[in-house]
């Protein structure tokens, strides 16, 4: 190695524009199929006056990203013949600008991210439940918005709830179209599905609170349901605590928002300003629905033989277990689907049927809204006829 005489020694660094064009990231082999990408340019590190290019400690240095927010996994490689490889390399640290790589000796370098090839099955499969969701959340809030209601239903957890995963539907169905590739139009769409999601979440632990007390039969419902479960206080709690939670996280990191999927970015923790809330939801309302289940056990134990109350009793129990859906409790599915395809896939026909379990619990399986249903059909019918 060429020393100078304070013992230092000057290493030359090269960087090629357009040289990923010759040397491509698919010369990366791997074993498995996967979809490479450059994401940075291509350089060269040399040590002047010597063809030495070990080291004997590791040289660090620092790619910039030229893609997008990088969303799979980063591979710090070194040109050797006629393929990258990893040999000697390796990753220190990454954000979403650049990533900084470790290696053992001089060469031509290059970052390359490898990401699972898409499925486009899933990709169908996502936009036809997306879209049937769409048409059942639209269908349950017609329902709650025309339909007489008795005095005593609250309907307003359930109203809010498809309004927020209603509209997070529809800006799902914009990032499948138009979105990618426009920086600014992800980071909002992103932002606006952090504040839909959580509220839609805290709408879920409302509902979860009713029931709960629905079913508890508390004596102090009457009093307190005009101080502290007005429909006032209600949209207040469901809508602002999601809003302060994405203003903070906009104080926090303004960049946090539009990954390469319009989504929140998983560098530096940010993730967890999504991630946090909503296991707290998730396991308040895990623990809300064992003890209505139970509740509802000892409630059986203690019917006489009258067969009418029983078989109330029986709906109560069928529309009960399928709120397990509708508080969102299902989402712990997305906890399991790592390597599991069939849990994925059930987790995206269950989660995005929300609308549709509304739809059915409050509407179809309700007697009341049923002979509104048949009245409305039976008008419309003898119009036509009339015409």
């Amino acid at each position: 190695m060429s020393f100078c005489l304070t013992g230092s020694a000057a290493v030359a660094f090269m960087s090629y524009n357009t040289m990923e064009n010759l040397l491509k990231p698919d010369f990366f082999n791997t074993s498995k199929d996967t979809v490479k990408t450059m994401m940075s340019t291509v350089i060269s590190a040399t040590l002047p006056k010597t063809t030495n290019t070990k080291l004997t400690k590791p040289v660090n240095f620092t790619l910039k990203h030229i893609r997008f927010d990088p969303s799979g996994s980063l591979f710090c490689v070194y040109w050797n013949i006629s393929e990258w490889i990893v040999d000697g390399c390796s990753v220190l640290k990454t954000n979403s600008s650049c990533t900084v790589c470790s290696c053992d000796h001089l060469s031509t370098f290059a970052l390359i991210m490898q990401t699972s090839r898409h499925d486009s099955l899933m990709e169908l499969l996502n936009l036809v439940c997306v879209i049937v969701g769409l048409v059942f959340f639209s269908l349950a809030l017609l329902t709650f918005a025309l339909c007489q209601w008795s005095p005593g239903v609250n309907n307003v957890a359930r109203i809010n709830i498809c309004i927020s995963l209603l509209l997070a539907h529809l800006l799902f169905l914009i990032i499948i179209t138009v979105s990618h590739g426009l920086q600014v139009l992800c980071a909002v769409i992103s932002g606006l599905l952090h504040f839909l999601f959580l509220s839609g979440f805290v709408w879920m632990f409302i509902e979860a609170v009713l029931l709960f007390i629905c079913v508890k039969n508390l004596s102090q419902l009457s009093s307190i349901n005009r101080a502290v479960l007005s429909r006032e206080f209600l949209c207040v709690i469901g809508y602002v605590v999601a809003l302060v939670v994405v203003a903070v996280s906009v104080v926090m990191d303004p960049n946090g928002y539009g990954s390469e999927m319009c989504w929140i970015k998983i560098d530096k923790g940010f993730i967890s300003s999504f991630l946090g809330p909503v296991c707290m939801i998730l396991t308040s309302n895990t623990i809300l629905f064992i003890k209505i289940v139970i509740t509802l056990n000892s409630t059986l134990k203690n019917l006489n033989s009258d067969v009418s109350q029983i078989k109330q009793t029986k709906i109560m129990v069928f529309k009960t277990l399928a709120q397990f859906v509708v508080l969102g409790c299902s989402w712990i599915l997305g906890f399991f689907t790592n390597g599991s395809k069939v849990l994925e896939i059930l987790f995206l026909i269950v989660n995005s049927q929300q609308g549709t379990f509304i739809f059915l619990i409050y509407c179809v399986f309700n007697n009341e809204v049923r002979q509104q249903y048949r009245k409305f059909f039976r008008c419309l019918c003898s119009g036509q006829k009339q015409h």
